[in-house]
């Protein structure tokens, strides 16, 4: 049991550490052409708040922040907290804490 938890623990981190530099390889504008696949706007037309914020975020990390913000102006909160959560992997599979004030923010209190 706790081999299978080792895995994932480390292929968690290990994928969250390697998207953005994925995502970063391919050209902003990939995920801009095609169908919404978000359900409100499938079964209601209606766009939800997250509409477009994959869009956003691929023309954030590629700094065309006017694009992110047309297509979604939530990119300009989600970017810097999925920033956190990435240098959190690199500290997590380290098997250290992350430092400061933020560090105490990103661990369960209590958490060893």
């Amino acid at each position: 049991m706790e081999v299978i938890r080792k895995i994932i623990f480390y292929a968690t981190h290990v994928i969250t550490i390697a998207v953005p530099f994925v995502l970063w390889a391919l050209p902003s504008d990939f995920f801009d052409n095609g169908e919404s696949i978000c359900l409100s706007v499938r079964l209601a037309g209606i766009e939800c708040y997250a509409c477009g914020l994959t869009r956003a975020t691929m023309h954030f990390i590629h700094f065309e922040f006017a694009e992110a913000a047309q297509y979604n102006k939530l990119a300009f909160i989600v970017v810097p907290m999925l920033f956190m959560m990435w240098i959190k992997s690199f500290y997590d599979i380290q098997g250290k804490r992350m430092p400061g004030p933020i560090g105490k923010l990103m661990y369960p209190k209590g958490a060893a």
